[in-house]
């Protein structure tokens, strides 16, 4: 799998997550916590591997696309930090299901200039073979990723 497929693979997981958040009733505290863990895993994940991996990679290749890989480690920074208050908010807590709503509006729109202004430059500029090597990195990297968002290097910045 290359690395852009398997990116937006990661990207149809998260969103199928968002929408049974999004479908939960409103006192659905312990499936709203359990589809928070899962989303809180996921991202923190995604994001290691893009910015260990791939961010490295496709700045390399398309030194002109320099400006989205920053603004795309930005917008990690501010998921990351949200992943990590909603880790240790009480899913009753009346600001959960607000601070998840502004994450899944966060991360939409990440996911919405990744795959339709920057992924098809990338893909034209890396080429196959080069999106396949960093896609079976990105793969064996993910067992290697942390579990806490904090240790995402965006998150320190």
């Amino acid at each position: 799998m290359d690395g852009i497929v398997l990116l937006k693979e990661d990207h149809k997981t998260v969103e199928k997550l968002f929408k049974q958040f999004e479908k939960a009733g409103e006192n659905a505290h312990a499936e709203k916590r359990k589809i928070a863990d899962r989303v809180i895993g996921e991202l923190t994940t995604h994001t290691w591997i893009e910015e260990k991996i791939f961010y490295p990679a496709a700045r390399e290749a398309a030194p002109d696309d320099k400006d989205h890989v920053l603004e795309s480690v930005e917008e990690h920074h501010v998921v990351l930090w949200m992943l990590s208050e909603l880790k240790d908010l009480d899913p009753s807590d009346e600001r959960f299901d607000a601070k998840m709503t502004v994450l899944i509006e966060n991360v939409r729109h990440h996911v919405e200039e990744e795959e339709k202004e920057w992924f098809p430059d990338v893909r034209k500029t890396m080429g196959r073979n080069r999106l396949v090597e960093l896609g079976e990195q990105m793969e064996a990297a993910k067992e290697k990723a942390p579990g806490d968002p904090l240790a995402v290097p965006s998150a320190d910045r």
